[in-house]
């Protein structure tokens, strides 16, 4: 049981009774750095956290109902307990904590934001998040403005969508924010980088669209059309293969980027797909060999292979190795197309033909993501 602080709300002296962090723990030194703060002043901060922690799970459960959430104040030396009841609150600063009385009980704001989950499902916002602020004691609903505005400023009239959701909520604790933040994942779709499909490994070619639909191009004998993929999560929309090699893949959540994956990790840009002259240089990335540059042999090029015949293909003197299937190839910016096949490798050199990335977009209506 948490007995640290017995009469005021000061965590930091007596909460000291755990085992101090080594001075070069990494975990220590990167908090140091990202907080400001000396090492010794961030394990005092963490001994306060973690009793916190304890103190947090005992109070919820004595306060029931009438708890309306917690939090640690700036400097982490003391923690905030709200509740709704106002004979609560002594109780509270006996524990060492120190009490707010407010409106709306955590279980209720928890409640309204399950309200803007399920409303969410039939009303579309664009880019929003909801979420409960214990502090505030409010749910928050931000929604993108380019200039965004102080933090809780009133609701937007009429009958936007965030508006309608506001109104799904059936609340007064909601309240509608302007927000600059534009929330998205970090998850990007990067030319040059592997997927699976199965224990097969392939790699994204470039990246698309699909109206609003993020993915990628790659090779069509990467996988049928509805195989799932994984690393990223996605799932082949279209695939031909033989008679062309070439396939897209549907990745909802992630965010298409322009870029393909240069000499040692570094971005390269795509502006466009311009199609290389015969004789122009031209660089593949794939990640069982990394990035390799050559030039443009002949475009047009029929390849028979033992699962059948492919056309329209452009060869190239760039080597590549298993793997490396569906990777970039690129010229001076310009997209180029998909690695399908070849001879040879990077030991000893060989040939490497790619299936035009403008055939691809044309077939299955994509949009190349360009910057």
């Amino acid at each position: 049981m948490f007995r640290c602080a017995v009469a005021g709300i000061t965590l930091v002296a007596a909460c000291l009774a755990t085992p101090a962090h080594a001075a070069s723990d990494p975990v220590i030194e990167a908090l140091s750095r990202d907080l400001g703060l000396s090492e010794p002043a961030v394990v005092t901060r963490l001994a306060n956290e973690r009793h916190a922690a304890a103190l947090e799970a005992e109070l919820a459960t004595s306060l029931g109902d009438s708890y309306g959430g917690s939090w640690l104040t700036e400097d982490a030396s003391a923690l905030v307990v709200a509740t709704t009841d106002p004979d609560r609150t002594a109780a509270i600063s006996a524990r060492g904590a120190r009490p707010v009385v407010v409106r709306h009980s955590l279980s209720e704001l928890d409640a309204v934001v399950r309200r803007l989950d399920q409303a969410a499902r039939r009303i579309r916002t664009g880019p929003a998040l909801w979420y409960a602020d214990v502090r505030a004691n409010r749910v928050v609903l931000q929604v993108p403005s380019p200039s965004g505005s102080s933090p809780y400023g009133s609701s937007p009239a009429g009958s936007s969508p965030a508006a309608a959701l506001a109104a799904a909520a059936r609340s007064a604790a909601v309240v509608v924010a302007p927000s600059a933040e534009l929330p998205r994942t970090y998850a990007d779709i990067i030319g040059g980088d592997p997927f699976y499909v199965g224990s097969m490994r392939c790699t994204i070619g470039f990246s698309v669209t699909k109206g609003s639909i993020p993915g990628f191009v790659t090779a069509g004998h990467c996988g049928h059309t509805g195989d799932l993929v994984k690393s990223p999560a996605g799932t082949f929309q279209g695939s031909s293969f033989p008679g062309n090699d070439y396939a897209w893949v549907a990745t909802p959540g992630y965010t298409a980027q322009p870029y393909v994956r240069g000499p040692g990790g570094t971005l390269v840009t795509v502006r466009g797909s311009v199609q290389a002259t015969v004789g122009a240089s031209v660089c593949r990335g794939g990640p069982t060999t990394g990035w390799h540059c050559g030039t443009v042999q002949q475009h047009n090029a029929t390849v028979t292979y033992a699962q059948g015949t492919v056309y329209g293909l452009t060869r190239t003197n760039v080597c590549a190795e298993p793997g490396d299937s569906g990777g970039p190839f690129i010229s001076g910016g310009q997209a180029q197309g998909v690695t399908v096949g070849g001879s040879g490798n990077c030991s000893t050199g060989g040939t490497t033909y790619f299936q035009p990335v403008n055939e691809i977009l044309s077939a299955y209506g994509l949009t190349l993501r360009t910057a």
